[in-house]
């Protein structure tokens, strides 16, 4: 088996080479699958790292709406993703088409869109979002006064609110995975490990964000154990974040919130698929012309912002 495997990855950097591709991997992906990627982290900063290489194709290891955000910066690239099925339940939870229902309900409110969107809710924005950077967007793309729609999480929602001070018309959203960590499970991992600080995604329950000693994004994260003196900390968010961390920081103790914080989509990409993807082209992400030109006005707009 480990000589099959070994031969499946000496294939995946021939083929790269050949066909001048990049692998980008999100920090949810299996760990075999994040050690073959060119570039690992968040959806946004794969996607504008994607934009700056001389790469003609992105095979983007993460679920849907990724991919879909990587071609929008990258049109002129072939976006190929693993697996056509890797979608995402909190993006799915909105479109188009109810956006615009709640744009004619509050015609004077501007839209703030987290990233975790699709395309077609993107090109209906005024403005995108990430998870670290919400409340900057807020405070720097709006006017004070202004009326504000914010989609799809009722949970980042919330905590940027509570950030800034500014209350929003918001969306029912939720990320699945994230709202499984519960705050009496936090509690019993801390029990456990006492000296632990805990840092937890935004996308988590508001009860859990407000016990986290951090509430940061997977690079803000990522960030915070590389700097940090601490040596044990319990980090809130999908597991294979745990992996990546617990691989780049092995001196540091790291600990799962939550073992059942498993996102299904993110773990449909394996590494016989990033195989296949590189030597079929099978599964190409395309955007509407018009709806990605829309698109990504807010997602420039947005990094305008910093």
């Amino acid at each position: 088996m480990p000589s099959q495997h070994n031969d499946i990855i000496e294939r995946i950097k021939n083929l790269k080479e050949k066909k001048k591709a990049v692998i980008l991997a999100h920090n949810y992906q299996i760990n075999e699958v994040q050690l073959v990627a060119d570039y690992i982290g968040d959806s946004l900063g794969l996607s504008i790292q994607a934009a700056k290489t001389e790469a003609d194709m992105i095979i983007f290891c993460g679920v849907y709406f990724m991919a879909e955000t990587a071609k929008i910066l990258s049109p002129n690239k072939k976006v190929i993703i693993p697996d056509k099925k890797a979608g995402c339940p909190m993006a799915d939870m909105i479109n188009a088409k109810q956006l615009r229902e709640l744009k004619v309900k509050h015609p004077k409110a501007k839209v703030l869109c987290y990233v975790n969107t699709s395309a077609e809710v993107k090109a209906e924005c005024d403005l995108c979002c990430t998870s670290s950077n919400a409340a900057r967007v807020v405070e720097k793309g709006f006017a004070p006064n202004e009326e504000i729609i914010f989609v799809p999480d009722k949970y980042l929602a919330n905590y940027t609110s509570k950030q800034i001070g500014r209350d929003f018309i918001v969306w029912d959203g939720y990320c699945p995975t994230h709202a499984r960590i519960l705050a009496d499970t936090i509690k019993k991992v801390q029990k456990a490990h006492p000296k632990a600080k805990v840092i937890v995604h935004p996308e988590c329950r508001n009860d859990v964000a407000e016990i986290a000693d951090a509430v940061l994004s997977t690079g803000g994260m990522y960030n915070f154990v590389r700097d940090t003196e601490e040596e044990e900390i319990i980090v809130g968010t999908e597991v294979g974040m745990i992996e990546r961390l617990r691989r780049d920081f092995p001196k540091k103790k790291i600990y799962p919130a939550s073992d059942i914080a498993v996102c299904p989509n993110m773990k449909k990409t394996t590494l016989e698929k990033v195989l296949w993807a590189l030597e079929e082209e099978e599964h190409e992400v395309i955007v509407d012309k018009e709806i990605a030109d829309k698109a990504r006005g807010s997602i420039e707009r947005m990094i305008a912002i910093g």
